[in-house]
């Protein structure tokens, strides 16, 4: 029991002292790698200073307002999903969200997100909310598959008409959109069935307790967290739609709506690493599909590097010096933690 305790003692001073630290330095070391390799930014920053006024710094509050929004919005979700084995408040859900950014960011498409939120979860729990993480995850990407298949199909000929896309290949991304979204949706809103069927599965007690509470979510709760992650997509085109205002991209709300829409179509079906090739990445979408109305590439390229710096470096820098405020992570089971409240007791069926 002591070498236990020990054991857990050191992990905990390792999480606090050396990976909180570490990873917050190899997020700024990697920020400036990042921004030191875009080719125009000396432009862009006297493009910015130049215009910069009382307007545009109410635009990027307003903007950075939006963001903080946008991961309340998040936190919220991820209380309702978990909230099945654990009550947490929802304080302690957004610093998870933030903590999870921080690790999410370097990992291929963010999976390291799951890490940094288990952090803030009760010993014999933390599995469990993994699952339940990715509930969350996929009721973002229904969204992101409804709106960018909508975007395709209204963009398709501006698309096609420039080359961009032949119009073979654009019908194939149709199709394999349209019948990713029924699978998925079908998956979504058949996850206690699923459930259900694991559980009569030979073996399943080595897997079936990481599942076992998804069970109890129902219909209104999934359409609660769908609600949530429609409101978020609304929240990130409200955020590229100010931008491209304040960087005088010339774009109408409906015609930035689409352009976003596919982006981040594109941007969930490409693996990237945030910190590495997100920003890459991001900025060339934006800008062949932005460039069907605007040929402002400067201020194109201005708006995905602000989203990149607004959205997720900065709530991976929050998360990762939370990360060092972490006590007791890896405590006792008998131990009370005073960051999340009671758990709530799992009621096995027979």
């Amino acid at each position: 029991m002591k070498f236990k305790n020990r054991h857990k003692k050191n992990i905990n001073l390792f999480m606090r002292f050396f990976l909180g630290p570490l990873l917050f330095a190899w997020l700024c070391w990697s920020i400036y790698g990042q921004l030191g390799a875009q080719s125009d930014l000396a432009l862009a920053w006297k493009s910015l200073r130049s215009s910069f006024g009382l307007s545009s710094a109410l635009t990027l509050a307003l903007v950075s307002g939006l963001m903080i929004i946008n991961w309340t919005l998040e936190a919220y979700k991820w209380k309702l999903l978990v909230g099945q084995i654990q009550r947490v408040s929802l304080l302690v859900a957004f610093k998870a969200i933030l903590s999870g950014v921080a690790f999410a960011v370097t990992t291929p498409n963010r999976v390291g997100e799951y890490l940094g939120r288990i952090l803030y979860m009760e010993e014999g729990n933390r599995l469990r909310a993994i699952s339940m993480t990715i509930t969350g995850s996929v009721s973002q990407l229904i969204v992101t598959l409804v709106m960018g298949l909508t975007g395709i199909m209204v963009l398709g000929p501006q698309i096609t008409g420039t080359g961009m896309v032949s119009a073979p290949w654009l019908q194939m991304l149709k199709v394999g959109t349209a019948l990713a979204t029924v699978l998925l949706t079908l998956f979504y809103f058949r996850i206690p069935f699923l459930v259900r069927t694991i559980d009569r599965l030979p073996g399943k007690h080595r897997f079936n307790f990481l599942v076992s509470a998804m069970e109890r979510y129902d219909a209104t709760l999934l359409l609660r967290v769908l609600s949530l992650s429609a409101t978020r997509f609304l929240v990130f085109v409200i955020q590229y739609y100010l931008l491209f205002r304040l960087f005088s991209v010339e774009l109408t709300w409906f015609q930035a709506t689409w352009a976003v829409s596919v982006s981040f179509l594109v941007l969930a079906a490409v693996p990237t690493i945030a910190l590495f090739t997100d920003l890459g990445m991001r900025g060339e979408v934006m800008l062949q599909l932005v460039s069907l109305y605007s040929g402002n590439r400067l201020g194109i390229g201005l708006a995905a590097i602000t989203i990149w710096l607004v959205n997720l470096i900065l709530p991976a820098l929050a998360g990762s010096l939370l990360i060092l405020g972490i006590r007791r992570i890896f405590k006792n089971k008998n131990s009370r933690d005073p960051m999340v409240e009671e758990t709530v007791a799992v009621k096995e069926t027979t």
